[in-house]
């Protein structure tokens, strides 16, 4: 099997390539990633993998690595939320249109040997449909342009399936965390900007009174679903939660982080932040379906790997 990762440099991206190239039934990994958010030393000793510098927007240079391709992994995307209030058409060109992009590139290998095409969309395309857990069938309100931009992503995905055959799968993605995912910018995710704090002992930083909850899903266990999905060449004309109905808050989160260093942290409450929602959880239902027997790695022992991570790296 041959497989390309879009976005292969960035958190999930790199963390899925890793245990591509570890897989015994993986011939080819190429990740391709512009490096805006993702890394190159993520990928550093990795044997196995090719990172090739470049952007899905490159429509020579999606022809060139997807040549030979049995699976593609689309990652690459602008995120965050805030990043998108600042400059909604960049996060658009990245998001919806990269998309087309991929698919596209696709589309235009030979008929008898088009790759299954995965696209990773997100939780918040839910936005402000309050009705919790959150079903696949559920009508999307997007809140921010970067809910809106992984909606139309998905959208074209499922489009491509139904116009022009392609075999498609698109997972909204929840809440990921673990090793590789960076701490060291404005944009941080809550779990890496958590533990980056615990460890130099700072305040947790936490945007509103932080009962607002999220389905939070370890990197590994979204690595193993997409790893089933591509052996098995999975596809769904509809969305498909990629989470396991988990629902915990920041202050709950803050407790669990806590136990993990086993010491107490302090906490800086700040005002809410724009286009955020106050709750998510996922219904597991279809997922469970189309990958029966997966089993989700538990917060605190995700937490508990993703600390190790970080001691490992520290400076």
């Amino acid at each position: 099997m041959n497989v390309l990762v879009t976005g292969g440099a960035g958190f999930i991206g790199a963390n899925l390539c890793r245990t591509l190239a570890e897989a015994g039934d993986v011939d080819r990994v190429v990740a391709l990633d512009d490096l805006s958010t993702g890394y190159a030393e993520n990928l550093e000793g990795v044997s196995g993998v090719r990172l090739v510098e470049g952007s899905i927007l490159d429509a020579t240079l999606l022809d060139t690595v997807m040549d030979g391709t049995d699976g593609v992994v689309h990652l690459a995307a602008r995120p965050s939320v805030p990043r998108s209030l600042e400059d909604p058409w960049a996060s658009h060109e990245a998001n919806a249109s990269g998309t087309v992009r991929v698919l596209e590139a696709a589309r235009r290998q030979p008929a008898t040997n088009r790759p299954q095409v995965i696209v990773a969309s997100s939780s918040s395309v839910y936005g402000a449909n309050r009705a919790l857990p959150k079903r696949e069938d559920m009508v999307a309100r997007p809140l921010s342009p970067y809910a809106a931009s992984k909606l139309a992503a998905e959208a074209y995905a499922l489009a491509y399936g139904h116009s022009f055959g392609l075999d498609v799968l698109a997972f909204r993605f929840f809440n990921v965390f673990g090793p590789l995912q960076s701490a060291d910018h404005a944009y941080a995710a809550v779990v890496p900007a958590f533990i980056a704090a615990g460890l130099r002992g700072d305040p947790l930083i936490i945007h509103g009174d932080g009962t607002q909850t999220r389905d939070f899903t370890f990197v590994g266990t979204v690595v193993e679903v997409l790893m089933d999905a591509l052996r098995r060449r999975l596809t769904h004309d509809t969305p498909v939660n990629l989470a396991f109905g988990s629902r915990v808050s920041l202050l709950e989160l803050a407790g669990a982080l806590e136990g993990v260093l086993g010491r107490p942290l302090s906490r800086q409450h700040v005002e809410p932040r724009p286009g955020d929602v106050a709750h998510s959880q996922a219904d597991q239902g279809l997922l469970q379906a189309i990958c029966p027997g997966v089993s989700p790695v538990g917060l605190a022992e995700g937490l508990s790997r993703t600390v190790d991570w970080y001691r490992s790296v520290a400076p």
